[in-house]
């Protein structure tokens, strides 16, 4: 199974994203856009892992999970890694918030413990909005960054939980199924 551990957006959200960054879908068609219903924060991906690693993670993620409390992320900004001009994935930003990054800490600690790599780059969180299948021409890579640059979308979006998700490829895209969904505390 094909994993990964994940922040899910309500639906409200999520439809209020796409339609903030509509205007750039439709003026840069060739990118490969994430569907509304797919838009998430990975906090980690786990790659191909046997069936039974979800019995073991459970409690893992439930023990991470209950030392956080709900927390509210602020959305907003678009950017490209690793920039506009040889961009590979357009994001839609997340705040640096000091309880976000614990939280992502605690999971790459809780991960490490049953095995998993510790993922050696900072944590930049982001909602992936686009990958970029073939490089842009210089031309259109400028339309990307110019009509990114109007989208004044900010939001804020609650964290509910963090999610152990399941990723199917098909020729329609992928489809996601949440496997754990792990409870932030409310108090």
């Amino acid at each position: 199974m094909r994993l990964f551990l994940a922040i899910n957006l309500t639906p409200e959200v999520r439809h209020d994203i796409a339609s903030a960054t509509a205007s750039l879908r439709e003026t840069i068609p060739e990118l490969a856009w994430v569907r509304e219903h797919l838009l998430h924060l990975t906090l980690k991906f786990l790659g191909e892992q046997p069936e039974e690693i979800v019995a073991r993670l459970q409690p893992a993620l439930e023990e991470v999970a209950s030392r956080h409390r709900l927390l509210t992320m602020a959305l907003g900004g678009l950017g490209a890694f690793p920039n506009f001009r040889r961009a590979r994935v357009v994001w839609l930003g997340v705040g640096q918030d000091p309880r976000l990054e614990l939280l992502h800490h605690d999971v790459e600690v809780e991960c490490e413990k049953l095995g998993f790599e510790v993922e050696g780059r900072p944590f930049r969180p982001h909602l992936t909005l686009a990958r970029v299948r073939q490089p842009l021409a210089a031309e259109r890579a400028r339309v990307l960054s110019r009509e990114a640059k109007r989208i004044g979308y900010q939001t804020e979006s609650v964290v509910h939980s963090i999610d152990l998700m399941r990723s199917v490829s098909s020729a329609e895209g992928p489809s996601y199924t949440t496997l754990v969904p792990a409870a932030l505390r409310s108090t």
